[in-house]
Formats: C-alpha cells, sequence, structure tokens
C-alpha cells in the first residue's frame, strides 16, 4: 500500500495515535492516504470507529509483530462529519458514589489494561468486541450503563455505538481509569 504520509504512533496509547491521526489527516489532500503505525492493539478498533465518524475512508489494518499499520484515505470535505462526542457523561466521583448500588460498569479496555486494575464489578468488553457483544449486553438496555476506558476517549465511541443500537442510558465515565482514586481489582 502506497502512502502519501506517515506517522509513528508506536508506543502511544489511547487517545494519543487517534490525536495524532486528526492532526495528520489534516495535512494531507482529500483521496491522498494516511499510514499511521502503532502499537496499541486498541488502536485496530479505535481507528477504524474514527474513520467512519468523520466521514473518511478506513482501508484497512495490517498487522506484523505487534505493529498495526493502519491506512485511511482523505475525503472530500463534502463527505465528511463533524466529529461528535456524547452528550452524557458522569464523574469518576459520581460513579465512586453509586459503588454501593452495583451499577452497570463497562470496562472497555484491551482485555490486559483489564486484569491490571478494574473497578470492582465492571465487565470487560474490549471496545474492538463491542458490535458482537451487542446481543448479549441486550438485556441491559433500557438500564443506566457506565462506560470507562483509559481516558474517556474510547469509552465515548462505545457510548455512541450503544446509543445508536437503542441503549437509552449510557453515560461515559471522564476522565476514566487514569483519574479513578476508587477501589480497584487485579486478575
Amino acid at each position: 500500500m502506497q502512502a502519501n504520509k506517515s506517522i509513528d504512533c508506536k508506543g502511544l496509547s489511547c487517545p494519543m495515535p487517534i490525536v495524532r491521526t486528526k492532526k495528520a489527516i489534516d495535512e494531507v489532500q482529500p483521496g491522498q492516504v494516511l499510514e499511521v503505525i502503532a502499537t496499541d492493539p486498541g488502536s485496530v478498533a479505535d481507528m477504524k470507529a474514527w474513520a467512519e465518524r468523520t466521514g473518511h475512508q478506513f482501508i484497512g489494518t495490517t498487522a506484523e509483530n505487534g505493529t498495526f499499520t493502519h491506512y485511511i484515505r482523505k475525503s472530500n470535505p463534502s463527505e465528511t462529519k463533524p466529529e461528535q462526542t456524547h452528550p452524557h457523561v458522569i464523574s469518576n466521583e459520581d460513579l465512586l458514589a453509586k459503588l454501593p448500588d452495583h451499577p452497570v460498569i463497562l470496562d472497555v479496555r484491551e482485555p490486559a489494561e483489564y486484569a491490571f486494575g478494574h473497578i470492582p464489578g465492571a465487565k470487560l468488553v474490549p471496545f474492538g468486541e463491542l458490535e458482537e457483544a451487542i446481543a448479549d449486553l441486550q438485556p441491559l438496555a433500557e438500564q443506566d450503563i457506565h462506560v470507562i476506558c483509559r481516558t474517556g476517549s474510547r469509552s465515548d465511541m462505545a457510548c455512541q455505538v450503544l446509543s445508536e443500537r437503542g441503549f437509552s442510558n449510557v453515560k461515559n465515565v471522564i476522565p476514566g481509569m487514569t483519574g479513578w482514586t476508587g477501589p480497584v481489582e487485579s486478575k
């Protein structure tokens, strides 16, 4: 695959590969291809979701030895969409206050991140597997669902997916696990 511009996001975790991709896509012309090289496994789902939500063409990803190379073709301005965020959020502090009531918490980070520390009772549903998990999550569709990731970026995209699939009470936990001061379990 020939790329017109390449950016190196190796060693960076969410949301940095997306942040750098947003900046780099502005530096290429419509129709040109941006290559993003990353080592974050979550970037596989993140790049595809970001491209689809903004109207750019996600061409695909290759993986080799723990490195993921993503290809995105910049769309014409008439084809792009403004990036939106999920309107319903909850702070870490407010979620912490709800823990005695055993709220529904979906952790959309990668399994390794979850294993090293997660909120007690949080259900792991990696963002890249969310679409396949929708049917299993359907019994929760009318409940308050608190979605968390490392920084609030990936969980924002997950909240948008869930809302589009009929989950009516979805909240993005801000700022996510990076600012979590409550109890943590490890597996």
